[in-house]
């Protein structure tokens, strides 16, 4: 997450509506590429990923005059939205009685075909790892792991309680544990 001086001159800037376009400006340089990452680790799929950061970002501009936080919780509030738009975008992929973790095959099939061109087999692994999953760990693992948040931080992104997240945590780092094991001899 960003320092609170940073947030607080975003947050300054897109309530003045004088200024409120260059503070989006800086929120979008600011979180832009730390978002598409995020976003990206949640529907696989690099172009996928861009349309959701692109909604995201028009959510965020669109609903910025109600946000009524302060700067400590501007990166939650923008992760929220991000999170949010990412699992909308997979609820579409399904169908209406499915669950969301029923898209986990397909997402295996788009990172398998944008593989060939990154080659990093740890990675993909891993990435293979946290698809066998259900979507809500698959969630709390990347923000521990791969976004460095706190459980707090966290738990203000997804509302859920923190020990409600470390349990996630603690069941996703050893299903992926197993998974790399079995498919690593």
């Amino acid at each position: 997450m960003e320092s609170p001086s940073v947030d607080q001159k975003i947050l300054s800037m897109i309530r003045d509506s004088s200024m409120k376009e260059n503070g989006f400006r800086l929120l979008t340089k600011t979180y832009g590429e730390r978002l598409y990452w995020h976003i990206r680790r949640v529907v696989i799929g690099h172009d996928d990923a861009e349309d959701v950061l692109q909604e995201t970002f028009i959510q965020i501009f669109t609903k910025s005059d109600s946000f009524k936080g302060n700067a400590e919780q501007l990166a939650a509030w923008i992760y929220r939205i991000a999170l949010n738009e990412a699992l909308m975008h997979l609820r579409q992929q399904t169908h209406f009685f499915q669950s969301i973790d029923d898209v986990n095959p397909i997402l295996i099939s788009k990172l398998q075909a944008e593989d060939t061109q990154d080659g990093n087999e740890a990675e993909r692994l891993l990435q293979e790892a946290l698809l066998q999953l259900p979507t809500v760990q698959r969630m709390t693992f990347n923000m521990r792991y791969y976004d460095g948040m706190s459980y707090q931080q966290m738990s203000e992104v997804t509302g859920k309680s923190i020990g409600t997240l470390k349990t996630n945590f603690h069941y996703a780092t050893e299903r992926i544990k197993v998974y790399i094991k079995e498919h690593n001899e």
